[in-house]
């Protein structure tokens, strides 16, 4: 095994271990005062199906904490992934507008009444990601100059793609029976509810293949950092690379957003945090988000349920506040000297 290999092993069970304590203090406090031992007789079986401990450990907590995993591995490998293909270490979700796009897709699949049994939520997943391709594609397109993408060009372009889809999300709102959009608003927010089964299985597979689809291709990204011109040279199909990356990571984020919301800033935050730590190789960057956005978003899920409990805070909040201040941290001193 070589050195990039066992650095790589160590952190993922480090990030592995994390997660790990992040589910069990998610599974133990919560508004519902439970016992460990009531949890634990859940956990177990040996609680009867009707009980509070039940209900609220299996069908509450386990179903949120899986959502809360998925969407925050899910939108660190989409954040990954975008700052890899468009060399510039600001690109997010959330920043380039692709959540938003996403999320008009999702309003859009509500509206023709779409919702979470197992081929609606197929359907929501697809509109989602239509979306999220169209507003990644348009941002691309609008900041695409020369041989790379200026971080000012790029976050001009997210703002106004992000602009233009919030905007739409408005008139959709606006004209539409609020009636058929219920609970829309908190949505918006981020919102990591609970969903059935077959929905949950759907994000899974989802999140699953776009995984896939980037982690394949880190070695190519590690490349494409050295210049498109370099990179072919090298034997990296450019183009073909760009669309497969560019479709993960439109896939990843629109299933995160059609389950779980327009999160911000999971994307950025834990790509940088886990980039001073294992340096700019995908290889190692890639799987390593995965773990490091689920325990983010789940420790930032357990912060919202429990900072003004019995009410809770939309998870999106957390990582706003946590997010904002750090990308104009990075905006200010790490990259002043590109814009």
């Amino acid at each position: 095994m070589g050195a990039p290999q066992r650095r790589l092993a160590v952190t993922l069970v480090a990030l592995g271990v994390v997660l790990a304590a992040a589910v069990v203090l998610a599974l133990f406090i919560g508004s519902a005062q439970l016992s460990a031992r009531a949890v634990l007789a859940a956990l177990t079986g040996r609680a009867e199906a009707d009980s509070v401990a039940t209900v609220v450990t299996l069908n509450v907590r386990l179903p949120r904490i899986a959502v809360a995993a998925l969407a925050g591995g899910a939108l660190a490998v989409a954040g990954v992934a975008f700052q890899a293909l468009t060399r510039n270490p600001l690109a997010e979700p959330s920043v380039l507008g692709v959540s938003a796009g996403a999320a008009f897709g999702v309003v859009l699949a509500q509206i023709f009444g779409l919702g979470l049994t197992f081929l609606a939520a197929l359907g929501l997943a697809a509109f989602a990601f239509a979306g999220a391709l169209v507003a990644a594609g348009a941002v691309y397109l609008i900041a695409a100059a020369g041989a790379g993408l200026l971080i000012q060009t790029l976050l001009l372009a997210g703002v106004i793609v992000g602009i233009f889809f919030s905007s739409a999300i408005t008139v959709l709102i606006s004209i539409i029976d609020f009636n058929r959009l219920g609970g829309v608003i908190h949505w918006l927010l981020g919102n990591l509810a609970p969903i059935p089964p077959g929905a949950l299985l759907v994000f899974a597979v989802l999140a699953a293949l776009g995984f896939w689809l980037v982690l394949g291709q880190a070695r190519q990204l590690n490349l494409l950092a050295l210049g498109e011109e370099a990179a072919s040279q090298l034997g990296v199909d450019a183009e073909r690379l760009k669309l497969r990356i560019f479709g993960g990571a439109a896939l990843l984020t629109g299933c995160a957003v059609a389950f779980a919301g327009p999160i911000g800033f999971v994307g950025l935050i834990v790509p940088h945090l886990l980039r001073g730590a294992l340096g700019h190789d995908n290889r190692l960057l890639v799987p390593s988000a995965l773990l490091g956005g689920a325990t983010f978003l789940l420790l930032a899920d357990t912060l919202a349920r429990n900072v003004i409990a019995p009410a809770e805070l939309s998870v999106g909040v957390i990582t706003s506040l946590c997010g904002a201040p750090f990308f104009v941290y990075l905006l200010r001193t790490r990259y002043r000297a590109r814009l």
